[in-house]
């Protein structure tokens, strides 16, 4: 029974990683679907190497199956048409008690490139080289994706958690908070 629950959670984990790339459940179904059947043999499937290159898979497939969304999310990126959410003071901690499900409600909120950006950069610990050919972007955009998706991610925390922005922050506030955040904060430990 270990070996059938340890499985359904490593299945459940790659729907949630195809969830949060596509923004829809049912299409992250399918990828995480396609991924598992490629494999064949269900027993060697998620051994320690199979497991991390069916995360590869599923990312890709992920966005593959959200191509045209991303293409124009990245097109807003580039444009920067899009104001800058107010970020909460300097001193703001995420709650202990924030749930998986807060994050993925916050994540979702996010735009498609600016998510992708964050969640292979910061979450998956993906190398901006590879980053930049999964999302065929140049690496300049997708850090200015990341350092959107950080901002827009800790706003939407923020105001889960009860904060509400005063008028606007100065951008000089939020490129500095951008700065201190992205150099500082390691890849996000999934164990």
């Amino acid at each position: 029974m270990k070996a059938f629950e340890q499985t359904r959670l490593r299945a459940a984990d790659l729907h949630w990683l195809a969830t949060l790339l596509t923004g829809c459940p049912e299409t992250a179904v399918d990828v995480t679907v396609q991924v598992i059947d490629s494999a064949g043999d269900e027993k060697g499937f998620f051994s320690n190497w199979m497991s991390a290159w069916a995360r590869r898979l599923v990312i890709a497939k992920a966005l593959a199956a959200v191509g045209k969304e991303l293409a124009a999310s990245a097109c807003r990126t580039a444009l920067g048409g899009e104001k800058h959410s107010a970020l909460p003071p300097r001193s703001w901690v995420l709650e202990e008690g924030t749930t998986k499900s807060d994050l993925e409600r916050a994540l979702l909120s996010v735009d498609v490139f600016p998510r992708a950006a964050v969640l292979l950069l910061l979450f998956e610990g993906v190398p901006l080289v590879d980053a930049a050919v999964l999302l065929d972007a140049e690496p300049d955009l997708i850090r200015k994706g990341q350092a959107v998706g950080m901002v827009e991610l800790t706003s939407k925390l923020a105001r889960m958690q009860g904060w509400q922005p005063a008028d606007l922050q100065s951008n000089q506030t939020a490129e500095e908070f951008q700065y201190v955040w992205i150099r500082e904060m390691p890849p996000v430990d999934r164990r």
